[in-house]
């Protein structure tokens, strides 16, 4: 079997900028099967003064110190902590003061130049969204990354919530194709998890998927999320069809082997005539 797939719980701004909201999805998404824990990092005063969503991005921007706390927290829970800088200020702050070496470029970003080369002299890993994006697009960002030892390209479609319909999954082979040296996954906007083992089943060796405590909270994002339940349901799942998947070679299984001989020999092979 190859490596298992790196599984991202994005919490983002579920929190609503409940700070003690935020500290327990971090412990329940671990418990839950994450191997990583996601957060999104901006300052509301860089969005413009005309955006409606204005006052709320301002309302769930992290603090420099609850990233420290968060990423503490995540460490003693045994998971890796990862954020999407939407400015370079907030990149630098990311990977100079708070330490990190993987940084998660959003969809929306793939093409900011500033932002991609300044990630480009400071991180190893790069986990790169392609929502909106045409495979020449993420041909140039990849360009702007060829200083990163790895570029993780994520299949994701910019709909939230995303139908069925629009999913598309097949993208991921379509990437494995365009970039065969580049590791694929996938960033998931749909309601429920059968698209993320879908995508697992495909090939993707990252899954991401939003996750929430409560359906309900405001925000856009919590109808695509998935409870604690849901995410260890989903990780189960995604483990299951990585055990199925075994290798890419046909040859007898050890039980075959013990039962070979007895099963091909249980009927006569010579042949018999009628008469």
């Amino acid at each position: 079997m190859s490596k298992p797939a790196l599984i991202i719980a994005e919490i983002g701004e579920n929190h609503g900028g409940d700070w003690d909201l935020a500290r327990r999805m971090v412990v329940l998404a671990a418990q839950a099967g994450a191997d990583v824990v996601k957060f999104q990092s901006y300052r509301g005063r860089d969005v413009s003064e005309k955006d409606p969503e204005r006052e709320w991005f301002t309302r769930v921007e992290l603090s420099d110190d609850l990233h420290r706390e968060l990423k503490g927290l995540a460490v003693q829970q045994g998971v890796g902590f990862l954020s999407s800088p939407f400015t370079v200020e907030r990149a630098r702050f990311l990977c100079e003061k708070l330490g990190l070496r993987a940084i998660k470029i959003a969809s929306s970003e793939m093409l900011n130049r500033p932002l991609l080369a300044y990630v480009n002299r400071h991180a190893d890993t790069v986990y790169l969204s392609t929502g909106m994006a045409t495979l020449e697009e993420i041909g140039q960002a990849l360009g702007w990354l060829d200083e990163v030892d790895e570029v993780v390209i994520l299949h994701c479609v910019t709909q939230y919530p995303l139908g069925d319909s629009e999913a598309n999954l097949r993208s991921i082979t379509a990437l494995q194709e365009a970039f065969p040296d580049r590791v694929i996954g996938y960033s998931d906007h749909t309601v429920g998890v059968v698209a993320p083992v879908a995508a697992a089943a495909l090939g993707a060796r990252v899954i991401e998927k939003h996750f929430t405590l409560d359906k309900s909270l405001p925000g856009t994002d919590h109808v695509l999320s998935a409870t604690p339940e849901e995410f260890r349901t989903m990780v189960e799942q995604i483990r299951r069809v990585e055990e199925l998947l075994g290798e890419t070679r046909k040859l007898p299984t050890a039980g075959e082997l013990k039962i070979r001989d007895f099963v091909r020999s249980r009927f006569p092979k010579t042949e018999s005539v009628l008469g």
